[in-house]
């Protein structure tokens, strides 16, 4: 299984504008399209494909985010798996190719993200990786998790 972590170009740009999660899920997670239109207006953001053998099976938008004190956070903001390719273990095989991803690129010990308490599986999928709450909320009232490297 070849897996790549590819930026997001005119080339595969309809290819991540036809992904999408279940009906379920989308009150967990922006669309593909919402999270390019982020990546435009904030230039910390780094939208990705996620490729298993050439094929787009989901899409991440991750970035590093300075704070005044001159440090910042790298945040893996948006995750996603394309509901056609759900349930087959491309959720934590495409988390553990972005987390060594995040670290080559930043050179970073931790990791943030957020999510709705409720969302039951993806917080599984991150406490497998070792992501635990550190008690803050971001500024949509999600609760904070963060990976200690």
């Amino acid at each position: 299984m070849n897996i790549e972590i590819r930026e997001i170009t005119s080339e595969n740009l309809k290819e991540v504008l036809s992904l999408h999660v279940s009906e379920t899920q989308k009150s967990y997670v922006e669309s593909t399209k919402q999270c390019l239109k982020d990546a435009t207006e904030c230039n910390c953001y780094r939208p990705t494909g996620l490729y298993q053998d050439g094929i787009m099976v989901g899409f991440a938008m991750y970035g590093f985010f300075p704070d005044e004190d001159g440090n910042g956070r790298v945040w893996l903001d948006r995750y996603l798996i394309d509901e056609r390719f759900q349930g087959k273990g491309l959720g934590s095989i495409m988390l553990e190719e972005l987390i060594t991803h995040l670290i080559k690129i930043y050179n970073c010990n931790k990791i943030y993200l957020s999510l709705y308490e409720d969302n039951q599986r993806a917080l599984h999928l991150y406490q497998k990786f070792g992501f635990h709450f550190n008690g803050e909320l971001d500024i949509n009232g999600e609760k904070v998790m963060v990976n200690v490297l």
